[in-house]
């Protein structure tokens, strides 16, 4: 609003001090957001998605899998998954037959159209992941990528 007083932070004003540009959670979001841009700038905005590739990797690495170990394997909650895997069998990219063992549980494959489009997506993808760790030096890409998994496997044993 025109004629406000920008105002500086109080002493011991918790909110005042707080860095933006040093919170984990913030610069996350932000890598991811960047991660996401140059991933489509690879793979194309009309090609698979980043939830899709990982979606359809993880199932073509595993035929046969089900909704809730995609769940646990991709990090993408239950009702996205469910949402995705239906619009992904619409498309003709995977198909869904219910397990002999659990006539509830529904076993997932990749169809041969569905295997086209990840390996067409592939290049593009590696490049993405390339052009993401390129700002790190070398011998740090190994290591960031540790410390990533790290959080990752960490944080999802807390909750």
């Amino acid at each position: 609003m025109s004629g406000d007083k920008t105002t500086h932070p109080a002493a011991g004003d918790t909110l005042g001090g707080f860095n933006l540009q040093d919170a984990p959670g913030h610069l996350l979001r932000r890598c991811q957001q960047l991660a996401v841009d140059l991933y489509t700038a690879e793979v194309g905005s009309n090609g698979l998605t980043p939830r899709q590739f990982a979606l359809l990797l993880a199932i073509y690495q595993n035929s046969g899998i089900s909704q809730v170990d995609l769940v646990r394997q991709t990090g993408i909650d239950r009702s996205t998954v469910a949402e995705m895997v239906a619009r992904l069998i619409k498309r003709g990219l995977l198909v869904r037959q219910r397990t002999e063992a659990d006539r509830r549980t529904n076993a997932l494959a990749v169809t041969a159209e569905g295997e086209k489009q990840l390996r067409a997506a592939q290049p593009g993808v590696a490049r993405a992941q390339d052009r993401i760790l390129d700002p790190l030096p070398g011998p740090q890409r190994a290591e960031f990528i540790a410390l990533l998994r790290q959080l990752v496997e960490s944080l999802e044993q807390r909750s």
